[in-house]
């Protein structure tokens, strides 16, 4: 599979699950800068609304994998006390969970004697894994395509012992 497949493609082609590791305490992610900064200077989170402009693409695109019965989870490891970018995160999680993801928490403290992967990643029906690269700052470097078995399956346990840990979004305060 080349490495510039489509994250909604993967996603359309997806029979069972989609389960998704992030693991960085701050994403740069040029697509989120705008919204970012106004929720640095107001506390506030620009759009909540699952059916406002900026979640037009993600909210779709989730509700129709969900629609076809997959069952698409989210999982973040973060430090506490939690960023400002988590902070953020943690404000947009009612429009994931609006497209019908389920979302949980883990704080990094009950992760250490975890085996996790060395970058953020998204396993597609256990077998497709798409590694999320940052930059230092944050930023994105690109994806990277995976189909080795043995990588899916650290992948898949790693995800699984994570989400054992995690608390729910509807449970996890900041």
């Amino acid at each position: 599979m080349p490495n510039a497949t489509a994250f909604s493609d993967l996603l359309a082609t997806t029979r069972h699950s989609a389960v998704h590791l992030e693991m960085r305490d701050s994403y740069g992610v040029s697509g989120e800068a705008e919204q970012f900064e106004v929720f640095r200077r107001t506390g506030a989170r620009p759009d909540l609304d699952p059916e406002g402009e900026d979640w037009a693409d993600w909210v779709p695109m989730i509700r129709s994998a969900v629609a076809r019965g997959v069952v698409v989870r989210r999982a973040r490891i973060v430090s506490e006390p939690v960023s400002e970018y988590i902070r953020f995160e943690h404000a947009g999680t009612p429009v994931n969970l609006a497209a019908g993801e389920l979302v949980r928490w883990l704080p990094r403290r009950r992760a250490s004697d975890l085996a996790l992967p060395g970058n953020d990643f998204w396993l597609f029906d256990a077998t497709l894994v798409r590694f999320n690269h940052f930059t230092g700052d944050g930023a994105s470097a690109g994806p990277e395509m995976c189909e080795d078995a043995a990588v899916a399956k650290l992948c898949a346990d790693a995800f699984e012992a994570v989400w054992e840990r995690a608390v729910p979004h509807e449970q996890y305060s900041i």
